[in-house]
């Protein structure tokens, strides 16, 4: 049965993507799947936008054969976009294994896309099969609630569906499993959809973008390049803030990567840092170390840039240099904010916080503590007497600051939850061997539990 939209009041479908019109995406067809297996779905997302009551069967007749959903986008559309690569322009990208096949309205009246990732070819898939291999997305799963967890700005994922297929790839045992997956996020405008317009010089498709952008995804009127770029400037500042306190390499932080809202989204070489180490890299092909742990704010930085350069056609430089230099003291004011989050205490003054975001930040740096653990036992304003000399400076700093939470959550009395490489190779391993998928089921169960004691 078709879903009933008056049977799910939550259920607020969309079309905004239509407005931009044909010269910002290509109608295409999910590949025809040799089976359809269903391995994850996230009521808990799903209920934000009305979809959680959509039984097994209809699950994947949406999420695996793409079925449409009522009310929304007609068919699948791959987006198109630009982007720098590792600072090299690359002017033939979009989706290439994914497309937007839905838009509808969250629990927070946002606008929201059900984007694909391994659907199939597009015009964009230039020599790539368009598919994902089931590991690919077992490790997105992770990524996505990790991050969730952390508060941390990103997408979600939906659901994985396996779909029996045998991959070769260059990076991991082949032949290896298939499998589609669905993000839900807010959005999929990058910086790079802004960079393709820039790139044929098309003014009128750049201002119907920027008012497409304010009016959607910023809930403001208007259609002035400037005020988008400082909404941009704030967003993305807080996302490279709160990926530095949560400990985490995006791995792949490229303009066509970048999110308008500052949403974290599309993980493929991604890593949580062991330790404090500015040098530490997620991607083995970054050996310039471009994106590594230390280096994303600016990296992020930069990609903001390439959008004000798009944005120069259609409005003055000096406005525009004027919203970019403002990215620095956001970052500063996020990366103190979201620091003190994860120590789990208030913040007092901006000189108090800033000397104990800075005492923090050079005690995990000199001592190699563990991030996790260092968060997990100073949560609430108290460190331990185990930690030594090295600490004393957090220690005085902590002093006179209230916990923004107690520790009676039961995730307290265990111990920190991580998410470093080697357990998320522990986690496929059984589904690997076995199709043993009961790993991830109590990582993701885990994961949510700190969420729910660091909320």
């Amino acid at each position: 049965m078709p879903i009933d939209p008056q049977a799910f009041p939550a259920y607020r479908p969309e079309t905004t993507l239509l407005d931009l019109g044909d010269p910002f995406f290509d109608p295409v067809a999910a590949a025809d799947f040799p089976h359809t297996q269903l391995r994850f779905r996230n009521d808990r997302a799903a209920a934000q936008v009305g979809l959680a009551t959509l039984d097994d069967d209809e699950w994947t007749r949406h999420f695996g054969r793409f079925a449409p959903l009522p009310g929304t986008l007609p068919g699948p559309l791959a987006l198109r976009y630009h982007g720098h690569q590792f600072r090299n322009y690359n002017p033939d990208l979009g989706d290439g294994r994914g497309f937007t096949f839905a838009q509808m309205r969250d629990h927070r009246g946002r606008l929201m896309d059900l984007g694909t990732k391994g659907s199939g070819q597009t015009p964009w898939s230039r020599a790539g099969d368009g598919r994902l291999t089931l590991k690919g997305g077992v490790r997105e799963i992770l990524a996505t609630e990790m991050l969730e967890a952390l508060n941390v700005p990103t997408s979600r994922t939906l659901s994985l569906i396996e779909t029996g297929e045998d991959l070769q790839r260059g990076d991991e045992p082949s032949p290896t499993r298939s499998a589609v997956m669905v993000r839900l996020s807010h959005s999929h405008v990058r910086i790079g959809t802004f960079q393709r317009f820039a790139y044929h010089r098309d003014d009128d498709a750049l201002r119907r973008l920027v008012a497409y952008t304010l009016r959607n995804l910023f809930e403001e009127h208007g259609d002035d390049p400037v005020r988008l770029l400082a909404l941009v400037v704030a967003r993305t500042a807080r996302l490279a803030a709160r990926y530095m306190a949560a400990g985490f390499v995006h791995g792949v932080l490229n303009s066509d990567n970048i999110n308008v809202t500052g949403e974290s989204f599309d993980y493929g070489p991604w890593r949580f840092a062991p330790t404090w180490d500015p040098g530490f890299t997620a991607a083995y092909f970054d050996h310039q170390g471009l994106y590594a742990f230390g280096r994303q704010p600016e990296a992020i930085h930069w990609d903001v840039m390439q959008l004000a350069v798009s944005l120069r056609t259609i409005a003055e430089s000096d406005p525009l240099i004027a919203a970019l230099d403002g990215f620095g003291p956001a970052y500063q004011t996020e990366v103190g904010a979201a620091i003190l989050w994860r120590l789990g205490v208030r913040p007092r003054d901006p000189n108090s916080d800033r000397a104990l975001v800075q005492a923090t930040e050079r005690a995990l740096r000199t001592s190699g503590a563990g991030i996790d653990r260092f968060f997990f036992d100073a949560f609430g304003g108290e460190l331990p007497a185990g930690y030594g000399p090295e600490w004393d400076e957090v220690r005085a700093a902590l002093g006179g600051y209230a916990a923004r939470k107690d520790r009676t959550h039961p995730y307290w009395s265990g111990t920190p939850c991580s998410l470093l490489i080697d357990e998320v190779e522990s986690i496929w391993a059984p589904i690997a061997d076995a199709d043993d998928w009961s790993r991830l089921t109590a990582k993701v169960a885990a994961i949510r539990a700190m969420g729910e004691a660091l909320a």
